[in-house]
């Protein structure tokens, strides 16, 4: 008796799948990865004003972060709901929204990034006669790269997994393998689809970090630098008279014994 297709008995596994749906794959994880660097992309270049006006004061901050955190609430079928009359059923429409998504994430990173930027490195850049243009591209934004980066990671592993959506529109790239696999529960085009947005937002997730340690290597010499060990000369010089030393470096006075009659 010749052994059945695993596509006939429907299994989660199937090697055949694979074989006979290849194009289909590929041409939804190419949508896929377009969808989720193109919204992250405009979503940083959304962020980073938003960012600067917020880091104006109160008064700005504000009204910005209470924005962005009320668009993030949104659900996702109202959002494309709205956004449907402007945009219609079209891959703007899916980008808008995860754009909008996006803004709670990296305006809130990079914000901190800047914010977190020491003032006595910025008194310095100013007294070397760093204007507030070259000040923010050359020292701040270089100092605030790591929480700006690793909000851009998170972003994009969070606009990997609601690109899924778009699938309410015809434009969800892997999404729609899902979608259309659940009415009839086709098992491997469920699962390997699924797999496949794993892997992309853990392939996304470490390729942002490798740029993250390549744009920052000051970090990774700050975390694998120790405390100089017992025993180490330091620069202090010899002790005063009249002192004594407590521990490798600090001097303690030693008052004079008080002499009995």
């Amino acid at each position: 008796m010749a052994e059945q297709s695993c596509l006939a008995t429907n299994d989660w596994i199937c090697g055949e799948y694979l074989r006979s749906r290849s194009q289909e794959l590929a041409d939804a994880t190419l949508q896929h990865v377009g969808i989720t660097v193109v919204s992250v992309l405009i979503g940083l270049a959304v962020a980073f004003p938003l960012a600067l006006l917020a880091r104006r004061g109160r008064g700005f901050a504000g009204p910005v972060l209470g924005l962005t955190t009320v668009l993030y609430t949104v659900p996702s079928l109202a959002m494309f709901s709205l956004l449907l009359p402007l945009f219609g059923l079209s891959a703007a429409l899916v980008v808008t929204g995860l754009v909008l998504y996006s803004l709670t994430i990296l305006v809130r990173n990079i914000l901190a990034g800047l914010e977190a930027v020491p003032q006595e490195a910025k008194e310095a850049a100013r007294g070397m006669g760093y204007g507030p243009a070259r000040l923010l591209w050359e020292v701040e934004l270089p100092l605030a790269l790591p929480a700006v980066m690793a909000g851009l990671r998170i972003a994009t592993v969070s606009t990997v997994a609601l690109t899924t959506v778009g699938s309410l529109v015809g434009k969800g790239g892997l999404g729609n393998l899902i979608e259309d696999a659940l009415p009839s529960f086709f098992k491997a085009q469920v699962l390997t689809a699924s797999v496949l947005c794993v892997l992309l937002a853990v392939a996304a997730d470490l390729l942002l970090l490798g740029l993250q340690r390549l744009l920052t290597p000051w970090t990774r010499i700050s975390r694998t630098s120790g405390p100089a060990r017992p025993g180490t000369p330091t620069d202090a010089g010899p002790p005063a008279p009249g002192t004594a030393q407590a521990g490798p470096s600090a001097p303690v006075k030693v008052s004079p014994k008080a002499e009995v009659g």
